[in-house]
């Protein structure tokens, strides 16, 4: 049911990991749930990303991803975007910096004409056994990527958005249980979580909605790029369903609170987990 021990560098190529995840290539059907909606997708590239990018460009929706470096596997989703027969823009670069993400928002009102849909995906984890062993660096760079990004994605979209709008920010079952080897990681998904039910409210009378997915381990090339190779052959083993969970697995979570079927879905956090509970 795993997956063999395996290790990358940060921030990992999915075409290498085996098994390769699967992010509904093969298998995901839209019925224009999505139609004539522009998404922007940070970390789009692969993993989660990839099967949401996949997912609303086949629902009708044209697709920005943002991505870091790995510019194979961004080809490879811009492609599965275009063959749905959507537009596909790809915007490389660090989050972390928060004019790149003010020129995300930017570049999809110009070449996409708005954004009506915001997924805040993008992320950076590194395992650690003590806390000496976490840099300040290493520590500004998760805060600045993971939690930071979003609020000035946010800031830059929510002028762009129309009442039907939706804000999706990627959390985890680290939000409320947290591991005690993803110390700063564990935090950032705990304040997206909080941060998407603030602007939940905050948004409401615009017609807004904001939501959080709560995902559980997931087969991403996160995984091989910041566990050592012997967590990573167990990864996943330790769910009530005894096995991590594929990037297509999520995919319709994301759809569902992008589209009109979660019209009335607003400051909710969704945990797709495998049986972990979040509370």
């Amino acid at each position: 049911m795993g997956q063999p021990a395996q290790q990358q560098e940060v921030p990992g190529i999915q075409s290498e990991m085996r098994p390769v995840p699967d992010c509904g290539e093969q298998s995901y059907k839209g019925s224009g749930k999505l139609e004539g909606k522009v998404a922007v997708i940070t970390g789009g590239d692969s993993g989660i990303g990839r099967a949401v990018a996949i997912a609303f460009a086949r629902e009708g929706a044209d697709v920005l991803i943002s991505y870091l470096s790995e510019d194979s596997d961004a080809k490879d989703t811009a492609g599965y975007v275009e063959q749905a027969g959507r537009r596909a823009v790809l915007v490389k670069g660090d989050i972390a910096d928060p004019q790149l993400c003010r020129n995300i928002i930017q570049t999809a009102v110009d070449d996409l004409g708005g954004v009506d849909i915001l997924v805040s995906n993008a992320a950076f984890q590194m395992t650690h056994e003590t806390l000496d062993e976490i840099s300040e660096e290493e520590w500004d760079h998760t805060i600045h990527t993971n939690i930071s990004a979003m609020f000035h994605l946010c800031k830059a979209a929510i002028p762009h958005m129309k009442p039907g709008s939706s804000i999706i920010g990627s959390s985890s079952v680290n939000s409320d249980m947290p591991n005690p080897t993803l110390a700063p990681y564990a935090a950032t998904k705990a304040a997206i979580a909080n941060f998407c039910a603030s602007l939940a409210q905050m948004l409401g009378e615009k017609g807004i909605r904001v939501n959080s997915v709560a995902p559980g381990p997931i087969w991403t090339p996160l995984i091989p790029s910041t566990m050592p190779p012997e967590k990573v052959e167990k990864f996943g083993e330790n769910t009530p369903l005894g096995r991590a969970g594929q990037p297509k697995e999520l995919a319709p979570v994301y759809v569902l609170l992008a589209s009109d079927d979660g019209s009335y879905i607003s400051g909710a956090r969704i945990a797709v987990t495998g049986g972990r509970p979040v509370l």
